[in-house]
This record gives C-alpha cells, structure tokens and sequence, in this order.
C-alpha cells in the first residue's frame, strides 16, 4: 500500500477503537484541512528544493525565491490551524501528528540547506517544543532510525536524482 492519506484511512477504518480522527465531523474536517495545508502549502513547495538539500544537485534562483515566498504563505496556513497542545491539532494524537512530523523534519532541514534560517521556527515558533516532545516517543525514535537508514542506503547508491 502507497500514499500516506491512503494509509491512514485504512488504519482508520481497521483500528476504530484507536481513532487518528477527532471525533465530530467538523473535528475531522479541520484535521483534514490542516493535513492539506501541510502537504500542498508546505511540504510540497519545500519539495521543489530537494534536489539541492538532499540530493547533491542544484536549483535554480528563481526556483528558491518562488518557493520561500509560497512556503511562508503554507507556514502561515498551518499556523491558523496548528494548536500544539501539545498535539499539532490538540491533545490527542491525530493523523495531523503522522503527517507533520515528518513534513517538519524535511521543512526545517530544506530551509537550513537553501536559506541559512529554519523557516518553520520563523512561521510557527510552537514548533520547537513540539518536534521535542514527539522525539521523545518510542515510535518516532524507530521510524526516524529506520528512515536514517533507507536514506543513508539510498545515497550509497550513488544513483544521481533528476527529480
């Protein structure tokens, strides 16, 4: 199974009793929609600079000026809708959390890389505490180890990134 939203529905829809959703209707909405604004508005705009800050390669000025101006537009975004309390939508954890750990982690590495500054410290300083206290659960220190290591394999491939 691919696709990250794929993913958590169906766990979802096997795990009931463990819910990743807040419980109204209008709960889940607004998780949805802060789930949105950190793939498209943000994470996806950082994307665009990969290629520099992980992959060895270069893009362009223009590229980087265009995708600072659109990740600040996403960063506030998020921002309206973030709560850190201490959860990124409340105090439970939600599918929000599984998304924005991770799109924090390659956020705030991309814009050290490109722009010399953390631009998710700029736009949400709450971020701080948050990326604290989730490093701090059993299950992120395994998935981030794991990821460490498929990236760390990936790049020992020596397989040149056109993305």
């Amino acid at each position: 199974m691919s696709e990250s939203q794929v993913i958590l529905d169906y766990l979802e829809e096997c795990y009931p009793e463990q819910p990743l959703y807040p419980t109204t209707v209008f709960g889940r909405a607004k998780c949805r929609e802060l789930i949105q604004n950190l793939e498209l508005n943000s994470e996806w705009v950082a994307r665009r600079l990969y290629k520099e800050s992980f992959f060895g390669g270069s893009v362009s000025e223009e590229t980087k000026h265009e995708a600072k101006e659109r990740l600040a537009i996403g960063l506030e975004a998020v921002a309206q809708l973030a709560q850190f309390s201490p959860y990124i939508f409340g105090s439970t954890f939600t599918a929000a959390d599984c998304v924005a750990y991770v799109h924090f982690v390659m956020i705030e590495q991309t814009t050290m890389k490109i722009y010399g500054e953390n631009m998710l410290q700029k736009f949400l300083p709450y971020s701080a505490g948050y990326m604290h206290f989730m490093d701090s659960r059993p299950h992120i220190q395994t998935v981030m180890a794991d990821r460490d290591a498929a990236l760390t394999a990936f790049l020992n491939l020596n397989v040149k990134y056109d993305g």
